[in-house]
C-alpha cells in the first residue's frame, strides 16, 4: 500500500511539472481579428521563449496585429538583439506596437526599436542608453579562505574576466573596447529607427533615463498612453473594433529555477541594463 501511495504521489508530481514546464497551449481562442501580446518581464536573460512567442503570432494568420507589453530594466546584450532582431522580421509581416508599463529600460527599449509605434505611460522609466559589463571578483574572499587557484591557459587573456583575480591594465583594455563596440551598435540602431540624428542621440546615450513624458519629447517614443489606448490603437491599425487578446501559455522551468541563477552572478556578461 505504501508502494502505491508514492507511485500516485510520484505521478502526480510529473504531471504537475509537466504542466509547468510545458505550459497548456494559448490562453484563449484564436479567432479571426486577434491581436497577439507578447509579455517582457524582469531581466532578460535568454531570448528563446519570447522569440518563439513572436514567431508563432507572426506566422498565425488569425493574428492580425502584436502588442508587445514591456516591463523590464533590460538585460544581456546577446538576448535582447536576438529579441529585437525577431520583432523587426515579424513588423514585416503585421503592426507590432510596443506598450511600456513601469519600466523599459535600456535592452528592453532596445527591443522596441523595430516597433510601428511605441508607447509607455507618462512616468514609464526608459532610455538608459548604455552597456555595462561586471562580475564578481572573488580574490580577497578565497585568500581569507586559504583557497588557490591554478590555472593553464593557452594564451594570455583565456581567463580574462575570471571571478579569482582582477584584472590587469591590458585586460581592462581590451574589455573596455567591447563594451564600447556594443554601445556605438545600440546608439546606431536608435538613431536609425528613431529617426533622430546621431549626435542627437549620443547627447542623451549616457545611461541616464527618462520619464515617459521626457521620451515623447526627445522622441525616443512616439506617444503616452496606458495599455489599453494601446490596444485601441492597434486594433484602429488593422481595424478591429473589438480586439481579443491572445496571450502565450506561461513556461517555468524547474531546472532554470535551480541552476541558472549561479550562470547569471558568476558569469561575465554584457548587459543592456538599467541599474
Amino acid at each position: 500500500m505504501q508502494t502505491k501511495h508514492i507511485v500516485i504521489i510520484a505521478a502526480a508530481i510529473a504531471v504537475i511539472m509537466v504542466g509547468v514546464i510545458v505550459g497548456v497551449g494559448m490562453r484563449g481562442p484564436l479567432p479571426g481579428g486577434s491581436i497577439g501580446v507578447v509579455e517582457i518581464d524582469n531581466i532578460i536573460y535568454t531570448p528563446k521563449h519570447i522569440v518563439t512567442d513572436l514567431k508563432n503570432f507572426g506566422d498565425d494568420p488569425g493574428i492580425k496585429a502584436i502588442i508587445l507589453r514591456i516591463n523590464s530594466p533590460g538585460g544581456v546584450v546577446a538576448a535582447s538583439q536576438e529579441i529585437f532582431d525577431a520583432v523587426k522580421r515579424q513588423q514585416q509581416k503585421k503592426p507590432v506596437v510596443t506598450s511600456m508599463e513601469t519600466v523599459a529600460a535600456s535592452g528592453a527599449y532596445y527591443i522596441a526599436l523595430p516597433s510601428d509605434v511605441i508607447i509607455a505611460n507618462p512616468g514609464t522609466v526608459t532610455g538608459s542608453i548604455g552597456v555595462i559589463m561586471e562580475w564578481p571578483v572573488l580574490e580577497k574572499l578565497l585568500q581569507k579562505l586559504g583557497i588557490e587557484f591554478e590555472v593553464v591557459k593557452s594564451k594570455e587573456h583565456k581567463d580574462i574576466g575570471s571571478a579569482y583575480r582582477r584584472l590587469n591594465e591590458r585586460e581592462r583594455e581590451l574589455m573596455q573596447a567591447v563594451v564600447t563596440d556594443v554601445y556605438d551598435q545600440f546608439v546606431r540602431v536608435t538613431s536609425e529607427y528613431r529617426n533622430i540624428p546621431l549626435d542627437s542621440v549620443l547627447k542623451y546615450a549616457d545611461g541616464r533615463v527618462f520619464t515617459g513624458n521626457q521620451a515623447k519629447d526627445l522622441g525616443f517614443i512616439d506617444t503616452l498612453g496606458s495599455f489599453e489606448f494601446a490596444v485601441d490603437l492597434t486594433g484602429d491599425l488593422v481595424n478591429i473594433d473589438e480586439p481579443h487578446l491572445v496571450y502565450p501559455a506561461k513556461r517555468l522551468s524547474f531546472v532554470d529555477l535551480f541552476l541558472k541563477p549561479m550562470e547569471h552572478i558568476t558569469l561575465p556578461k554584457l548587459y543592456f541594463l538599467w541599474r
